[in-house]
């Protein structure tokens, strides 16, 4: 068990870190991009080779805590003067073993951006595969890794004054949410996570998150929240005998169980006006839409909106996460694991496996006014938080205007869209039109002519149905029957961040 914390201790160990400049940027640059983009696929031999011989405190501290790899004892004590190879012990970060320091934690530098500004915080786990050089222990406890990063840049960027983190594992979710909570509680199954979020909380001078452990919403009965973000242990794994059960990764129900249980019990501990954002997998079984599932699990008395990125069929997911737990293919027990996978999915008819994002909320007062689930399989997420925002701001206004509100209002495209036009050979007209969005979930949606017009003219002047109006005298259509087809796409442009209301 990792040690509980010792506050002092880990002030020595962010004096130490950050004399010796131990950060992403500077990690980059000692052992080149291309070791960089190595070690994120967990290769470690071409960063320590760039490295070589290099003894300084940045070397050793990145072979030592980046890289899971043992250094001699004497420079370790050199790389941490503050803190002292005993002190690094005693917090659980190494091992001393003759005159060697032998890492038991993985240290790395994690930089970001967002409305607040820049920080860059040492986020503290458990080794990973290629530092255990073997498949990972059961009650592992995942870094940074490529959900929690995906689930961080959703996060909508508004003040709040609470906030619960389900699930937390190395706490980065809660370390997140705090720059813009008051106040964050965050939960999880193991207390070796918790340990790990407190002293990632310490080591990084974060205070107001607290820590409770317990499973799903048990540590928070009767409570209600602003926010609440949840990488929840969402892969399907088989409940059988001789197959891990990642406590990190795995639920430990059957199916999508956990994830349902997830988005069924928020709504009872979000806050009027609360939201909450989660990543899930959820089943295709034959005869029923995984997006149809998610919606029956949210229930009729939330907002929702609900972005399928992608759907695997059972055989990809199955080699996709039992590779994930450092089984190798070709061995027995690869094939053994595949079989498992196959044989627990085609007992409930599964044919398929979706993966996406889910925001839920509780309305302010009245009927829920939002309820898309779609599929969206493009676009980057590198700054979806603030799109996301806006998107839901621009859908709540919207919904207060009825038809004639929203021709009197004024629109103007926003700044990442662009139009393309395809024309046949020797045609003037164009045969496809598209709107291409630069940022969000980069969508390109097909429009008519008209629609066209209509986006290309929103520029903050006139009102909505003014230019209807003269768009249908150009096209010598009846102004009314094309005010009744566009107003709806308008709507949907908007919610989708094509359009913005001018102010």
């Amino acid at each position: 068990m990792l040690p509980e914390p010792d506050p002092q201790l880990c002030l020595a160990l962010a004096d130490d870190l950050r004399a010796a400049g131990y950060t992403s940027a500077a990690l980059r640059e000692a052992w080149g991009t291309q070791a960089d983009d190595a070690v994120a696929r967990g290769l470690r031999r071409p960063a320590a080779r760039a490295l070589g011989a290099r003894d300084d405190a940045l070397a050793v501290l990145g072979r030592l805590w980046g890289l899971g790899l043992t250094v001699a004892r004497s420079d370790a004590a050199a790389a941490l003067p503050a803190l002292g190879v005993a002190g690094a012990a005693a917090l659980g970060l190494l091992t001393v073993s003759g005159g060697d320091a032998v890492p038991a934690v993985l240290v790395r530098p994690q930089a970001f951006a967002d409305d607040e500004g820049e920080v860059e915080w040492w986020i503290a786990s458990d080794l990973d595969e290629a530092a255990l050089e073997g498949p990972l222990p059961e009650d592992h406890v995942l870094g940074v890794g490529g959900a929690s990063q995906t689930l961080a840049r959703l996060q909508l960027t508004r003040r709040a004054r609470t906030a619960l983190d389900l699930g937390t594992g190395c706490g980065i979710q809660a370390l997140r949410l705090r720059r813009l909570v008051d106040h964050v509680v965050a939960t999880d199954i193991s207390e070796r996570a918790l340990r790990f979020t407190r002293l990632n909380a310490q080591v990084n001078g974060v205070d107001g998150i607290e820590t409770r452990l317990g499973s799903l919403f048990a540590p928070v009965e009767g409570e209600a929240f602003d926010r609440v973000a949840s990488n929840p242990p969402f892969v399907i794994t088989p409940r059988v005998a001789g197959v891990p059960a990642y406590e990190y990764r795995d639920g430990g129900m059957e199916g999508d169980a956990l994830v349902a249980a997830v988005i069924g019990g928020v709504g009872a501990h979000l806050s009027p006006g609360g939201v909450a954002q989660s990543l899930g997998n959820w089943e295709y079984r034959e005869g029923e839409s995984g997006l149809d599932r998610v919606k029956a699990w949210v229930g009729p008395s939330l907002d929702a909106w609900v972005v399928e990125r992608e759907v695997l069929d059972p055989l990809a997911y199955a080699e996709l996460w039992v590779r994930d737990g450092g089984t190798v293919p070709g061995t027995p027990a690869y094939a053994r694991l595949i079989d498992a996978w196959l044989d627990d999915f085609a007992a409930r008819g599964v044919t398929g496996v979706g993966f996406g994002y889910v925001l839920v909320r509780r309305p302010l007062a009245g009927a829920p006014t939002l309820a898309r689930y779609e599929r969206v399989a493009g676009g980057g997420e590198a700054a979806f938080g603030p799109h996301l925002a806006a998107c839901l701001a621009a859908h709540d206004r919207a919904a207060l205007l009825d038809d004639d509100d929203l021709a009197d209002s004024v629109l103007r495209v926003a700044p990442d869209v662009t139009e393309a036009r395809h024309h046949r050979p020797g045609e003037g007209d164009p045969s496809v039109i598209e709107l291409h969005q630069g940022g969000g979930f980069a969508r390109r949606i097909e429009v008519d002519p008209a629609l066209a017009a209509l986006v290309g003219a929103c520029d903050g002047d006139l009102t909505v149905g003014t230019l209807i109006d003269a768009i249908a005298r150009l096209m010598e259509v009846d102004a009314a029957h094309l005010r009744a087809d566009l107003l709806p796409r308008v709507r949907e442009l908007l919610v989708t961040g094509f359009l913005a209301f001018e102010d």
